[in-house]
């Protein structure tokens, strides 16, 4: 008798690839929440001052921001495989830093690494996923589910960070960074095609210099700000800024073969996709990064109490972003749509720093949930379409950097605001802030020519 073996399933490549370049959106942002609900017993065990708590949660944002365009052109050039393996080993390293860290500076230090780690996945991914998928509706199938995990990633950090600093402390999740890192830079260096650009540049070393320690000047001056904005390190670091990115762009200018090609910027939709990416890392990432500290210092919520709270917000982003390429609207209207939502939600919140009214901040998160997930997709698309074939990794590079520089400076403008006017009035100016710069946005995606 002759025996019939049923055939193994096959993954198709291209399915396979976008699994695992969709994983590292998913770590870093699991990665990058999950302060944000450990703050307070973080701050207090590591004996923060006045600004560390601010630093401990926006040390990763300057690691990614300063070095995010960095990491697309040397994926473009080099290899997007290389540089993704290469960031997921740097990011498993600081993650057991940061685990064993006992002072604040050490642990800042390490998240500052871990940023520029999750820099280089970020960009490599999304790189890798638009090689893949050229054009087209798998593009915008693509990148949806990419998208999505941006989403699911700001549900899992907190989550898991809230259960387990209940059950083992707020370090063990570090812990579980650092071997989910080691994991997928395993998996991706045995499954993934390496790509590059078929026309590689000269590494630009002026301007990865002038561009980092602008960005990096800028978000310090913000960040020291926090005890008063006419302190002299405050004024030095603006300064510092304003004269090390005026230099950038002149010398970007006259280059052959720049970090970011600054003709980018009379594209139209480049400019939406970009300016768009600032506007949700200041008035959403910025906004929801503080708000959980809100909650359990005026509020008395527990972290885990926070962190399932928060989930409805990041759920309904994941859902929304997979379901968003149903939407029949042009990419820039979606993400106008998606803009306008999350003002419409964040409405709800206004009241948030005086009583806690569990209906409308639930409503609220829903909504602007809802929002935040047909952005992300939107976003990822543009990123991608707005640049030339060759160059996503650029694209994925300045779109990301714009995201994450807006999440710094959102983040340290809120918990300015709140810390100098009292959580009452000061939750309600920055709430309204954010409100009126997504709503402003909105319209602009909504009107400019593509």
């Amino acid at each position: 008798m002759s025996s019939i073996t049923e055939p193994t399933p096959v993954i198709a490549p291209g399915r396979r690839t976008l699994a695992v370049a969709s994983s590292a959106p998913l770590l870093v942002l699991t990665n990058f929440t999950v302060p944000t609900v450990t703050l307070p017993l973080t701050a207090r065990e590591l004996g923060a001052g006045p600004t560390g708590p601010v630093w401990i949660l926006g040390a990763i944002s300057l690691g990614l921001s300063a070095l995010l365009l960095v990491s697309g052109g040397l994926a473009d050039d080099y290899g997007r495989k290389r540089v993704l393996v290469a960031g997921t080993i740097v990011l498993a390293v600081a993650s057991v830093v940061a685990a064993l860290s006992t002072a604040v500076v050490v642990f800042v230090a390490a998240r500052l690494v871990q940023g520029g780690a999750s820099a280089a996945m970020l960009a490599a991914s999304l790189g890798i996923v638009g090689h893949a998928f050229p054009s087209g509706t798998e593009r915008v199938r693509a990148t949806g589910r990419y998208g999505a995990m941006i989403g699911l990633g700001t549900t899992v950090g907190p989550l898991l960070s809230g259960v387990l600093a209940e059950v083992a402390g707020w370090r063990a999740v570090y812990w579980l960074m650092a071997a989910c890192a080691l994991a997928l830079a395993v998996v991706s260096a045995r499954t993934l095609e390496e790509s590059r650009s078929p026309a590689p540049r000269r590494f630009d070393v002026p301007g990865v210099v002038l561009l980092s320690l602008g960005v990096a000047a800028l978000l310090t001056g913000v960040t020291e700000g926090r005890l008063g904005w006419s302190r002299p390190v405050v004024l030095v670091a603006f300064a510092a800024a304003a004269l090390l990115v005026t230099t950038f762009v002149l010398a970007e200018r006259r280059r052959a073969e720049p970090l970011i090609d600054l003709e980018l910027f009379r594209r139209p939709v480049f400019l939406v996709a970009t300016g768009g990416a600032l506007v949700v890392g200041a008035a959403v990432v910025g906004l929801l990064t503080y708000l959980p500290t809100v909650l359990q210092t005026t509020h008395g919520l527990t972290p885990l109490e926070t962190a399932l709270l928060f989930v409805l917000w990041s759920a309904l982003s994941f859902v929304s972003a997979l379901l968003s390429r149903h939407l029949r609207l042009p990419t820039a209207a979606r993400l106008a749509l998606g803009l306008a939502l999350t003002a419409l939600g964040f409405a709800g919140l206004l009241g948030l720093g005086g009583e806690f009214v569990p209906a409308l901040v639930v409503g609220g998160l829903v909504v602007s949930g809802a929002g935040a997930g047909v952005i992300n997709s939107s976003i990822t698309h543009l990123a991608i379409e707005s640049v030339p074939s060759h160059r996503v990794g650029m694209g994925s590079g300045a779109n990301n950097t714009a995201r994450y520089v807006g999440s710094s400076l959102g983040a340290a403008g809120v918990a300015g605001v709140i810390g100098g006017l009292g959580a009452q009035q000061g939750v309600m100016v920055a709430v309204a802030a954010c409100i009126a710069l997504t709503a402003a946005t909105a319209v602009a995606a909504l009107v400019t020519r593509h």
